[in-house]
């Protein structure tokens, strides 16, 4: 008898726990990979894609300047639109099994809206709805700004599989957790399906890490640095308590990973973990114990230093610390759409590229 190979600590958490885990990037030889070993999902935003593009740029290209000659008057725009919905289709595809599986609840590829539309909520919302025509399987990321929570709302109403995204703090998720019971109420009074959407809400702990060290540099704040560490991991524990205590039916994800803890102190919750490739890769190769920790807390002196200590930790962390109209004035926040929205014109420089190449430049 063969003696069966071990499960990595990944395969293990999502054979054994409730805690699922996708791949953070639509590429598909990494997709593959993951899915391989336990991953039911994946992720992708405007950096991911530009990333994509550059590591098969001769493919990429060809199929730009395919797409040029076929669509003589096509925009840069439409051009790089184009490539970003292939991409998402082309990941989604490797899912489609696990998707029909589980009969929709799992199974999905989450594609960004443009960044730039930000502020305009019917925008953001026209968009989704054609994102929802390129493949079953799809669901659509929106910005957890004060558009975005209108536009979730709205979205769900209509049926669509949304994701929030750029979003950081405990007030962020309960408003994205409140405007998706709003349209799952006005879907279920005006008698249409409910059961099978299966709403998403990223809480980017890496990112709220990010921006309080940033802060403190900044303001030359002098902190414990264990506790610094915690801090994503202290609002992500806090919104899932709050989430099992209210009821909702959105699912809360992690992203944004900078430690090990952005992993294993989620182990055993209801949640999913979009782990980047490499960090995967980590893991997979680490002797970090596999065990329940979702529902073990922070330590208490920690949360008090944060919170003497950053203002910003305070806001993020407590159930009232932002007002909706406050989300987009958030650091974490404006960092990260300067991030994507900057991220996306280089798609669209790099696709100029593909079809105008510059003639000065030595081939």
């Amino acid at each position: 008898m063969e003696t069966p190979i071990p499960l990595r600590p990944l395969e293990r958490m999502a054979a054994t726990t409730p805690t699922a885990y996708w791949n953070d990037s639509c590429a598909v030889d990494e997709l593959a990979d993951a899915i391989a070993h336990g991953a039911v999902g994946a992720t992708t935003n405007p950096p991911i894609v530009l990333e994509v593009l550059k590591k098969d740029p001769d493919h990429w290209a060809a199929r730009a300047r395919e797409l040029y000659a076929e669509h003589p008057t096509a925009s840069e725009a439409d051009l790089t639109w184009w490539i970003i919905e292939e991409l998402a289709v082309r990941g989604a595809a490797l899912l489609v099994p696990t998707f029909e599986r589980s009969g929709g609840a799992v199974g999905r590829l989450s594609l960004q809206t443009n960044p730039k539309l930000y502020r305009d909520a019917a925008a953001i919302v026209t968009q989704a709805e054609h994102f929802a025509t390129l493949a079953p399987n799809l669901q659509v990321k929106i910005p957890a700004t004060a558009a975005g929570i209108a536009a979730i709302e709205e979205a769900t109403w209509r049926g669509l599989q949304i994701n929030a995204t750029v979003s950081f703090t405990v007030a962020q998720a309960l408003a994205v957790a409140e405007a998706v019971e709003r349209g799952l109420a006005r879907r279920a009074e005006a008698g249409r399906d409910v059961a099978g959407l299966h709403p998403v809400c990223t809480i980017m702990v890496g990112r709220i890490d990010d921006w309080l060290k940033l802060v403190c540099e900044r303001d030359d704040v002098i902190i414990d640095p264990d506790a610094l560490e915690w801090a994503g991991v202290a609002v992500m524990k806090r919104a899932y308590q709050l989430f099992c205590e209210r009821g909702y039916r959105t699912r809360l994800l992690v992203a944004a990973y900078r430690s090990h803890l952005h992993w294993s102190t989620f182990v055993g919750g209801d949640v999913i973990l979009t782990i980047p490739h490499r960090w995967q890769r980590r893991f997979n190769g680490s002797a970090v114990e596999v065990r329940p920790q979702m529902d073990e807390p922070v330590d208490p002196g920690n949360i008090a230093e944060l919170s003497r200590r950053l203002p910003d930790f305070r806001r993020a962390y407590e159930p009232d610390g932002l007002a909706i109209a406050e989300f987009d004035t958030y650091g974490a926040t404006v960092r990260t759409l300067r991030q994507f929205i900057r991220a996306y014109d280089d798609l669209e420089s790099l696709i100029r590229d593909y079809v105008l190449p510059d003639p000065g430049r030595r081939a």
